[in-house]
């Protein structure tokens, strides 16, 4: 079971409150009101658009979460050196 990490906040004069450090690395929060009252944020994180396409092509997807697990298992080959496709930075504007 995870572990809860719960804090006691006081809304200031205009009913605010801050969050901080609980929300680190969050770029935007859902906010739900359930029938008991309870207020949930669930944090979200976004992506940029240019990024995308790999969360929508499953199969691109599995392929990098693959890799990542070979990586990080230490099963990996050396497949040569690229530097016969380096470019010199003063070709480069």
């Amino acid at each position: 079971m995870a572990q809860r990490h719960m804090v006691t906040l006081k809304p200031d004069g205009k009913g605010r409150i801050t969050l901080g450090k609980l929300l680190e690395g969050v770029s935007s929060v859902r906010v739900s009101v359930e029938q008991d009252g309870r207020i949930v944020l669930e944090p979200f994180q976004e992506i940029p658009q240019r990024e995308a396409w790999l969360y929508e092509n499953k199969e691109a997807l599995d392929n990098v979460r693959t890799g990542l697990r070979h990586v990080a298992e230490g099963n990996t080959s050396y497949l040569g050196s690229f530097v016969e496709f380096e470019e010199d930075d003063k070709d480069i504007q």
